[in-house]
């Protein structure tokens, strides 16, 4: 996974400090076994307890250890040769506060995590942690439902370490990403403006090997994932309706976010734009260098015909 650059000058903190939750005063919260412990309070006689009433097939189940029933282990069977992708991006996008900025308050930026296609990502991050810089109140963000995103403001850049967890029928393991957050424009862009904000992102795509076949059937229809045709030989039964799905009952996606119109596109369309506009400009750049280096080849030739004439 691409990383950052290490982290540079401090920020400040810019909320306030959490509330520190209550002590609960009822008896529940002292545990049983301190009545039992104190010398003081005689032990109860022990009781009798009546013999629970079973039926012969409830014995059957205490003697025998029960086995996981057949469609739950079809449902976590991996298929082999098969691989499903999902692009994302993650980034921050900082605004120069202008006037209201102050020396230790001089930036608003938000990071987040969102899928390539603005797509929900939900159906797979199951919970975000933003590590921020130390000098935060509580500089440890964790954000359980999308958009997987957070707000500050400070005056220091720094790098933001963003952990993802995923659905347990996703992937058992986190995945580590980190971001540098940048709050100054490059000096070819131009002065800090108020309107223009500065966005940095990286686009990367999660792969997930040799996924269950309960997962494939979840996401095969989804739009933020990219899922290939299955081997011969496999065959699977259609997903049910996207409405029983969990995790897409709630609307997840970014395509109407408030930041969106500063999103990068990183779809293949505009991928392939810019590649045939760099090609042109390449193509000219070397147009412009034969021409120059024809005119460098042509004047050692004037020169030694005017030479010649003066020799005569």
């Amino acid at each position: 996974m691409p990383q950052a650059s290490s982290s540079s000058s401090p920020a400040t903190a810019a909320a306030p400090p959490p509330p520190q939750p209550a002590a609960d005063p009822s008896p529940s919260a002292v545990p049983a076994s301190e009545e039992a412990l104190d010398p003081q309070t005689p032990a109860p006689p022990p009781q009798a307890q009546p013999e629970a009433v079973l039926t012969a097939a409830q014995k059957a189940l205490r003697s025998k250890p029960t086995r996981p029933p057949e469609d739950s282990d079809k449902k976590n069977k991996k298929l082999k040769d098969v691989e499903i992708s999902f692009p994302i991006v993650y980034g921050t996008i900082s605004f120069w506060l202008g006037k209201k900025a102050s020396e230790y308050n001089s930036h608003k930026w938000t990071v987040y995590v969102r899928s390539a296609t603005n797509e929900d990502l939900s159906v797979i991050v199951k919970r975000v942690v933003f590590q921020l810089h130390p000098s935060f109140t509580n500089p440890t963000r964790v954000v359980e439902q999308p958009p997987f995103e957070l707000s500050e403001s400070g005056w220091g850049e720094f790098e933001i370490a963003i952990t993802l967890y995923f659905h347990s029928d996703v992937c058992e393991k986190r995945l580590d990403l980190f971001h540098q957050l940048k709050l100054y424009p490059e000096e070819d862009t131009g002065p800090q403006s108020t309107k223009k904000p500065v966005v940095v992102e990286t686009y990367d795509e999660i792969v997930f090997p040799e996924p269950t076949e309960a997962f494939f059937q979840r996401v095969q229809n989804h739009p933020a994932a990219t899922v290939p045709r299955l081997p011969p030989g496999i065959t699977l039964p259609p997903p049910g309706p996207m409405e029983l799905v969990p995790h897409e009952k709630k609307r997840g996606d970014t395509k109407d976010h408030p930041l969106s119109q500063w999103f990068s596109n990183f779809s293949e369309a505009d991928e392939l734009l810019k590649l045939a506009a760099a090609r042109q400009q390449v193509q000219a750049h070397i147009a412009k260098l034969r021409r120059q280096l024809s005119m460098i080849d042509g004047m050692p030739q004037q020169s030694k015909a005017v030479s010649g004439a003066r020799s005569e």
